[in-house]
């Protein structure tokens, strides 16, 4: 029977925390242990005492960045507005492209190409994880007739897809205005051919 892992204390989760708000302002790929435990008053022994290595640093902040990222995607898809998976996108795409969410999406598109370039250690699995978290969240607003088809499959997909590149997009220009555009076309689109509802 595989042993569950220690209950985190107070203090793990607490430096966790401080450490997640240093990730969102500073990014995780030149994360160094001394300026970080600096900044969220620790120290380097200590992080390393209570997160084991600095991969496993690593890997409780990118699980920390997901949680968070999830339950606020699919609180994002819940509004007493239409039902269906294409308002639910327009409603998710509407978080996304606010601005206080940059912090949260550049690291997420940051741990997400680490991910795929670094496949093992602490970044090993994120990408494919979360394509699936989003996958799931997509699929939750689907009515169940068309969430367990092939074509609801296919629909959230394609959704995903024109989330993440416009998505990507953004982060890169901050062109708010004109991806927002497009995906709205791409939701008319999808919806005039018998699309995303």
């Amino acid at each position: 029977m595989p042993q569950e892992a220690p209950t985190p204390s107070a203090r793990q989760n607490e430096l966790l925390e401080a450490a997640y708000r240093y990730a969102l302002a500073h990014g995780l790929t030149d994360l160094s242990l001394r300026p970080l435990a600096e900044a969220i008053g620790s120290s380097p022994r200590v992080l390393l005492f209570l997160f084991e290595s600095k991969d496993g640093l690593l890997r409780a902040l990118l699980a920390r960045a997901r949680a968070d990222e999830l339950a606020l995607l699919d609180q994002a898809g819940q509004t007493d507005g239409p039902a269906g998976l294409a308002p639910a996108v327009e409603r998710v795409w509407a978080w996304l492209a606010a601005k206080e969410h940059r912090p949260l999406l550049r690291l997420w598109a940051e741990a997400y190409t680490r991910s795929l370039v670094q496949p093992d250690g602490a970044w090993a699995g994120f990408a494919r994880a979360t394509v699936e978290d989003w996958l799931g969240v997509l699929a939750g607003f689907q009515p169940p007739a068309e969430r367990d088809s092939e074509d609801g499959a296919t629909r959230r997909t394609l959704a995903l897809a024109v989330l993440r590149g416009a998505l990507l997009d953004l982060l890169a220009t901050n062109d708010e205005k004109r991806l927002t555009e497009a995906v709205v076309h791409q939701l008319a689109l999808l919806q005039d051919d018998n699309g995303l509802d």
